[in-house]
């Protein structure tokens, strides 16, 4: 068991502790990625009333693998493996917006996006836009394109997140950059102008 009051408890006691049934130590667990785990959950299937649940999901999968977790990776890479895994699901078994859900809140969707790709969003309305041409997309199309393209992540550590090689991540990005220049130039009535080919 882990003593109460020691906030610096690495993540390694932790999970050895939760292995062995100490529920406050998995608990401490779920308050410190929590949070990481909703924001990537959130930029991969838009801020849906799941997303909740799809946190939930992840940390009981998490939980279900802890005598199988081994630490090879660092057990925030390993929760948001998962994390990918439950979105993929998620966006397989629903590829457009239930009509009973309506439009996302302003502040659900700034969730979404980092700073820097924030900074360059016009209007909330730009934000709306991009999530509707993001449910077009198919489901691994639209993570590989989230985790290059709006979380910035290299192609390597994408790559090790989706379970598949680089080249395959390259590829689903740059299709999913095709499709939505193409989705939103039909939107807009504007000229489509194409991406340079090996572009990250």
């Amino acid at each position: 068991m882990i003593p109460p009051g020691k906030p610096e408890t690495g993540d390694d006691a932790l999970i050895t502790a939760a292995r062995q049934g100490d529920g406050a130590a998995f608990a401490r667990l779920f308050r410190r990625h929590a949070d990481a785990v909703r924001t990537r959950i959130t930029r991969l299937v838009g801020p849906v009333a799941e997303r909740d649940d799809l946190v939930q999901k992840v940390f009981i999968a998490f939980h279900r693998g802890l005598p199988a977790y081994r630490g090879e990776a660092r057990l925030s890479t390993y929760l948001h493996r998962i994390a990918v895994n439950t979105a993929y699901d998620h966006l397989r078994d629903r590829r457009r917006w239930a009509a009973s859900e309506g439009p996302p809140d302003a502040e659900a969707l700034a969730e979404l996006v980092s700073p820097r790709l924030e900074d360059q969003v016009a209007a909330r309305a730009d934000l709306a836009r991009l999530l509707a041409l993001l449910d077009q997309l198919s489901p691994k199309k639209r993570i590989a394109f989230v985790l290059v393209a709006v979380e910035g992540c290299s192609l390597a550590e994408a790559a090790a997140l989706i379970g598949a090689r680089e080249d395959t991540v390259k590829q689903r990005a740059l299709q999913a950059r095709r499709d939505l220049l193409a989705r939103l130039a039909a939107a807009t009535g504007t000229p489509e102008t194409p991406p340079v080919e090996g572009s990250s």
